[in-house]
């Protein structure tokens, strides 16, 4: 007879992992017991026969719940305890320093969805239906261990029934924390956007309502959404009058994949990743003629789209004659989504015409995650719910807290060799939102028992809302406090979630602040555990008006075109080429003078190398975007333009010393005369090539195997295709993330990985920041 105590880490709480531990044991005729240590993990203590101790311990490996990450396995022997039977010992806090972390939000499982539908079933059409294997873990959490008593669930008894389940260690509602039935759970209520109840059925009334075109705010899992009939294109056209979102796309919401398949191109790896417990958004190819609204996403090739992920959505659809809906966040643009009923009825109620409100409180607020496809491989957009709180795994072991960018926000937690990425914040210049953020890293370092920081690290723009928020809690508690350059942070999220020690990075994006004090965003970067530098970037165009530029891509077009042109040959060629672009300024064409002015005198000009306002500046040049409604928009539209083309037209960029003459390449467009879709498409070719090309030159100068890309246009398939192309027919390897976001969503891991660096005195302040 032996007795062994085992410590296991790993995502074990709220997945089941304790009954698996029970039932395993007895099947291997062990005695002892298995405990909940919060944080530090499960402690489990078994005793008997060495050889079914070894069967036990190659089943907790093998056979582990489907939700469960088993990620560390410690044994130890000890002196025989004398145990008589096995069983689940309560709960404890465990301490600082353990790996262990609550799961994501699951979507309904199959057993939960076929009981939802079953008329002899004591859940039958009970929304908040759950068991072990899914439903809300993170969105209700208040502290670890991951017990009833730590979540918003508290607030309801369970009844008898639920009870009895809940403590029946065969059951598979066992210690299932979120468990319920109509008896003792929570409920939903049907309100006038007035606060006065509708009687009948709520979810029912909700769905009768919505087939009748009015629009719906639904509080579900980690927020509210604003709910209505994807098919009625006038209640989608006032909906966007209401939200203002003259363009933004819409993410909806489909029955099920067969009405997927009827206005969307579906590939296998698109169709695992709808149907995954994680039921993220998916940006999919609109099949042409598109069958739906184009008042969906206007201008674009893709349509943002999820499956019912709560047993709320299936019952909706079921009472619903519309096999789609816009499922979208409840708030007005760049504020956090509401999730409490009192403010909702009050602050959405001219958005809103009724509201499905349930009783349960959300405590974190959590955005549906968004993915694309890119060159056959996932990109995570934004990275939230169905993902968050998993970690990322570093090379470097300490406390630390990343703030990430300023737009796209998410922050990081850094502990125990990973970084735990929040979920999705947003954009932090709005004081709401930063608020936000302030009490989602108190939550987290709660939740992750980091008491503690060693550093802070932010990036290096000393306007970001996130550097001043970084720097005042450096501030009050007393914590290192650095500053990192914001593209090397994107080549470094490569590195980590790819576990590379050194690189080519290639980072393009919007906007970065670089350490000249331009804006950087078409780099060429090396990067290492001993250097790094930067080695190629586009050559500096003017933007008149500086930000103004990012919402009007017109300051962008003519600050590239007066590199090779007069003012007044620049102003020639606007008025001839695009002059709508010229009425869609906010000013018309008195500020179009004004923007000539500022050039022809170099007064409020920036200056940047980014390769964002470069597409942009090309949309607007081809007539397919004048301004900036939503993040991105311009690009993401000639990009739908480009999928159009067909030939290359041979456009190159020539590459001078360190630099990338794009204002070239609108020479070469400028001259050319064939139709829009073939010169967008050459432009994205054009672009891909000359960065591949010019890393792998420097990769060859270097030395070096591994070529990286990331920054928001790392999700432009055309770019990404052409660039991993020319590496790979080097002989290189080509890296991206498919875990972490390649935008900024995703640069507080970045972040984290050169904090590590720094700390463990391999790159400098200075080096971060040249």
């Amino acid at each position: 007879m032996k007795t062994y105590h085992i410590h296991v880490e790993g995502i074990v709480q709220g997945v089941g992992f304790r009954p698996f531990i029970y039932r395993i044991a007895h099947e291997h005729s062990l005695r002892g017991y298995v405990k909940n240590l919060g944080d530090a993990g499960v402690e489990i203590v078994v005793e008997g026969k060495e050889e079914d101790i070894r069967a036990f311990l190659k089943a907790l490996k093998d056979k582990a719940p489907p939700l469960a990450r088993v990620e560390k396995i410690k044994t130890k022997e000890l002196p025989l305890q004398g145990f008589d039977r096995f069983y689940i010992e309560k709960s404890s806090n465990g301490g600082e320093g353990g790996d262990s972390v609550i799961p994501p939000d699951v979507s309904i499982c199959d057993d939960c969805l076929r009981e939802l539908f079953d008329p002899r079933d004591k859940r039958y059409m009970y929304p908040f239906i759950v068991c072990t294997n899914c439903g809300p873990r993170f969105t209700i959490i208040e502290d670890l261990p991951y017990d009833r008593i730590n979540t918003t669930m508290r607030e309801f008894d369970m009844c008898d029934y639920c009870e009895s389940e809940y403590k029946d260690p065969l059951n598979r509602r066992y210690h299932a924390e979120p468990v319920c039935c109509p008896v003792c759970g929570p409920s939903y209520r049907l309100y006038t956007n007035e606060g006065e109840e509708i009687t009948g059925d709520p979810l029912k009334r909700a769905a009768e309502l919505i087939d009748k075109g009015h629009i719906v705010a639904i509080k579900g899992i980690g927020g509210i959404h604003i709910a209505c009939d994807a098919t009625n294109e006038e209640t989608l056209r006032e909906l966007r009058k209401r939200i203002l979102r003259p363009e933004q796309p819409f993410a909806i919401m489909a029955k099920d994949l067969e009405t997927i398949e009827n206005f969307a191109i579906v590939s296998e790896i698109e169709r695992e990743e709808l149907t995954s417990y994680r039921k993220p958004i998916v940006a999919l190819r609109k099949k042409e003629p598109f069958p739906l609204p184009e008042t969906l996403a206007p201008g674009l090739p893709t349509i943002g789209v999820m499956l019912p992920y709560a047993g709320t959505h299936y019952i909706l659809f079921h009472y619903s004659k519309s096999p789609v809906y816009v499922m979208t966040s409840a708030n007005y643009p760049g504020m956090p989504m509401v999730i409490d009923n009192e403010t909702a009825l009050k602050e959405l109620k001219t958005l809103a015409d009724y509201f499905l409100l349930h009783n349960r409180k959300i405590l974190n607020r959590t955005d549906d995650s968004v993915i694309r496809f890119v060159d056959g491989k996932r990109a995570v957009i934004r990275r939230s719910r169905g993902f968050v709180p998993l970690p990322i795994e570093i090379p470097f072991e300490y406390n630390g807290l990343t703030v990430g960018a300023e737009l796209m926000n998410a922050f990081g937690i850094a502990k125990n060799s990973k970084v735990y990425p929040s979920q999705y914040i947003g954009n932090t210049s709005k004081v709401e939102v930063l608020e936000f953020m302030r009490g989602a890293i108190s939550h987290f370092k709660k939740i992750l028992r980091v008491q503690n920081l060693d550093l802070i690290v932010a990036d290096m723009h000393p306007l970001y809302n996130t550097t001043k928020l970084a720097m005042e809690i450096a501030e009050e508690e007393g914590v290192e406090f650095l500053q990192v350059q914001h593209h090397y942070a994107h080549v470094a999220s490569v590195m980590a979630e790819n576990k590379l020690d050194e690189v080519i990075g290639i980072a393009l994006d919007g906007v970065g602040y670089g350490s000249d004090g331009h804006t950087w965003g078409g780099e060429v970067i090396y990067l290492s555990y001993e250097d790094v530098e930067r080695l190629a970037h586009i050559s500096y165009y003017s933007l008149p008006g500086g930000d103004l530029a990012s919402y009007y891509p017109l300051r962008a077009l003519v600050g590239i075109l007066n590199k090779i042109y007069s003012v007044e040959e620049v102003e020639e060629l606007v008025r001839r080429c695009c002059p709508r672009a010229i009425d869609n300024l906010r000013y018309g064409k008195v500020e179009f003078n004004v923007i000539l002015n500022q050039l022809a005198r170099d007064i409020n000009v920036s200056y940047a190398s980014s390769t964002g306002r470069v597409l942009d500046a090309f949309a607007v040049l081809l007539n397919v975007a004048y301004k900036r409604t939503y993040e991105g928009e311009p690009a993401m539209k000639l990009e739908g333009v480009a999928f159009r083309g067909k030939n290359d037209l041979g456009f190159r960029v020539p590459v001078e010393g360190e630099e990338l003459k794009v204002e070239e390449l609108f020479r070469q467009v400028l001259e050319s005369r064939t139709n829009p879709a073939d010169i967008a498409y050459s432009i994205h070719l054009a672009l891909g090539r000359t960065f591949g090309e010019v890393a792998v030159e420097k990769a060859k100068e270097f030395d070096i195997k591994n070529v990286a890309l990331s920054g928001g246009v790392a999700y432009n398939e055309l770019i990404v295709k052409t660039i991993r192309k020319i590496v790979e027919s080097n002989n290189l390897r080509f890296y991206t993330t498919h875990e972490v976001p390649r935008g900024d969503n995703g640069i507080n891991v970045g972040q984290a990985f050169l904090g590590g660096l720094y700390l463990e005195g391999y790159l400098t302040r200075e080096d971060l920041m040249l």
